[in-house]
């Protein structure tokens, strides 16, 4: 079964990247460019991961891990946030969004498909969020 990654960010460098190595692993990635691309392509394929960045034009990517959690239907994807935002409390905001991981940039394009296996892994809890 191949695993489907939704990879979310604005900046075309590193939406590039990121699904390059992925598909390298492997892996199906669905690729878009701001919330709405991502909306769109989650009515036609459930991920089983959403790479998220947080700052993006329109609705950042925090408001739409807010709106994914609460719908019943996305509840279970995982999504892990990927950002540049590295600052005390940046993490903490994410796992309040409902991000359920954490993977800073710039993209280390040697730890990224650790860091996603690990993430894809793990199980769904309260308390078992932590920094990829």
């Amino acid at each position: 079964m191949s695993i489907v990654i939704l990879v979310v960010d604005d900046n075309p460098t590193n939406l590039k990247l990121a699904s390059d190595v992925l598909e390298c692993e492997g892996h199906v990635v669905l690729r878009a460019r701001d919330a709405q691309e991502a909306q769109e392509a989650l009515k036609n394929t459930l991920p089983h991961l959403i790479l998220m960045d947080i700052q993006m034009p329109g609705m950042d990517g925090l408001t739409l891990t807010r709106l994914l959690k609460a719908d019943p239907a996305y509840r279970s994807v995982r999504i892990v946030a990927l950002t540049a935002f590295a600052m005390k409390g940046d993490e903490q905001r994410a796992r309040d969004a409902g991000c359920d991981g954490y993977i800073t940039k710039p993209i280390d394009t040697r730890k990224l498909p650790e860091q996603v296996a690990h993430a894809l892994q793990r199980h769904s809890s309260d308390d078992c969020l932590e920094t990829l």
